[in-house]
């Protein structure tokens, strides 16, 4: 070979080296890994195969996109992921901004997720570096935790403009009247969230300013008392009415305890002290509500929270009125458009559920098949709101309350079954109420016209789920681990495929007929 030939040979292999080089184009978007760990599948979606995964930092070259999937440069060729688990590298920006949360316990989550894992809290005027935001959830710094709050509860400002909130959040001096917005609101000796509680003031209440410092207000209460709140939690303004006359339906509703040894704690968090214990049947008085808690007054005089999932309110019309969604979008025939749908993926944490004969745990089985039908369902048109979304652990209480917030036009629980007797096999589908048997029916039929297992029917059962459930609430059986033969296809990717997409057709063909 001549000299001049081995140049040109040279030349070639390291031209088709660079170009095999993963490179970040000026033209496209750069985006940063923001979950422990992610995989990259071979097409935009949760039913294609998984051929990588890239960890939290690492950063790809976005070279297409095909609804909520992201098609990237990986290695010498190319793949898909989720583009809710990545955050724009220009979310650098947001370093420059503060976020200032508007209320006492806020969440800071692992993910921009309700079912993540909380992993700390803010309470109101406390600030965090933004660094990012994702939909309707922000990713900050605080304390050296990295985590996500909801965007709802935070006020945003420049980091320069953190002490100087006269311009962004400091109110009008010149009003006269502060006005409550909030249910219920601490008033504190001093003005800061360290200071001694010496009051507590109700939704709709006026009193008058004596005071301004900073996001703090100075109320008079009274017979020459006076307090501090924090001024998020009203409005100042024009003089109004005065006083507690607002207050009377507030300190008129009650709640009951459903269960014995139902624990009333000290503020709105599993992880706070328990002040006493109460009963089934036990009535309180609610002063107000924090996220999903209510303070309620003891018979000893004591303020205190208990979980809204515990207690019964007695008040269901009243309820869905607050908890249904604004109006829907149009519906056509043969889509989900406008439809929101809660997948609830059965057990989770440390309740794994039925084990199989060959060791399946029925909680990562679920997980599995929520996935996949809630990748189909949206891509159907459907809102759909998950329960939970990793192997975390959500209480029956809960997922009710996740349908009832979300306004469910219909709450699918996943389950795999078990029973002593190994030959029992097939698939069931439960409802409670009778006006939950149409879609239970619907959903069998579809799950019957895919999957070749025995059909057990539509039955009635008395689940919590679907018995304390307002919303439209059916739940599966989707076959028995307990049978050797089933658990060899339940575990399947062929067999999620049809289940999910017979699930999926009963759903289409309710609301259609609907």
């Amino acid at each position: 070979m001549s000299k001049l030939s081995k140049w040109i040979l040279a030349i070639i292999l390291f031209a088709s080296i660079v170009c095999e080089m993963p490179t970040i184009s000026a033209k496209g978007e750069t985006i940063i890994i923001n979950t422990k760990s992610l995989n990259i599948r071979s097409g935009p979606g949760l039913t294609y195969p998984v051929t990588g995964s890239m960890k939290k930092g690492e950063r790809a070259e976005v070279l297409s996109t095909s609804g909520d999937w992201h098609e990237i440069r990986f290695g010498s060729g190319k793949g898909w992921i989720a583009s809710w688990l990545v955050v724009n590298e220009e979310a650098k920006e947001f370093a420059a901004m503060s976020a200032v949360s508007k209320v006492n316990a806020l969440n800071i989550r692992t993910e921009p997720s309700l079912n993540a894992a909380v992993i700390g809290q803010m309470d109101a005027g406390e600030s965090a570096v933004m660094t990012g935001r994702q939909g309707e959830w922000a990713s900050i710094v605080k304390n050296g935790i990295d985590g996500w709050v909801h965007t709802d509860y935070i006020t945003e400002i420049p980091q320069s403009e953190k002490r100087q909130t006269s311009t962004v959040d400091k109110p009008d001096i010149g009003s006269d009247q502060f006005t409550v917005s909030v249910d219920a609101l601490n008033v504190r000796k001093a003005p800061g969230l360290s200071s001694k509680k010496v009051g507590l003031i109700h939704k709709g209440e006026s009193y008058s300013v004596k005071e301004i410092d900073g996001n703090w207000v100075r109320l008079s209460l009274g017979k020459k008392t006076s307090g501090w709140v924090y001024s998020f939690h009203g409005t100042l303004g024009a003089k109004s009415v005065k006083g507690r006359e607002s207050n009377t339906a507030s300190s008129n509703k009650k709640v009951t305890v459903l269960t014995n040894g139902t624990n009333i704690r000290s503020s709105a968090t599993t992880s706070s002290s328990i002040v006493v214990r109460a009963n089934a049947g036990e009535k309180l008085t609610v002063i107000g509500e924090e996220g999903d808690w209510y303070n309620v007054s003891l018979p000893s005089g004591e303020t205190a929270f208990i979980a809204k999932w515990v207690v019964s309110t007695g008040d269901v019309a009243s309820a869905e009125r607050i908890d249904k969604p604004k109006k829907k979008t149009a519906r056509a025939s043969g889509t989900l458009n406008g439809l929101t749908i809660v997948v609830d993926a059965g057990h989770g944490g440390n309740d794994r559920g039925t084990t199989g004969m060959q060791g399946t745990d029925e909680k990562l089985l679920t997980l599995m098949t929520a996935e996949l039908l809630s990748a189909k369902l949206k891509a159907a048109g459907a809102n759909v709101v998950m329960t939970r979304e990793s192997d975390t652990y959500v209480s029956l209480r809960k997922r009710v309350s996740v349908s009832h917030q979300s306004g469910a036009d219909a709450f699918i629980s996943l389950h795999y079954d078990a029973n002593p007797d190994t030959s029992i096999t097939g698939f069931t589908t439960y409802y409670t109420h009778t006006s939950q048997k149409s879609l239970a029916s619907s959903i069998n039929d579809g799950l019957a016209s895919t999957i070749s297992l025995r059909n057990r029917g539509a039955q009635p059962a008395n689940f919590l789920v679907l018995r304390e459930n307002r919303q439209n609430a059916v739940l599966i059986e989707l076959g028995f681990l307990s049978n050797p033969s089933e658990e060899r296809i339940l575990t399947t990717e062929m067999f999620r495929e049809q289940a999910t997409h017979g699930i999926y057709q009963g759903l289409l063909d309710h609301f259609d007929a609907n």
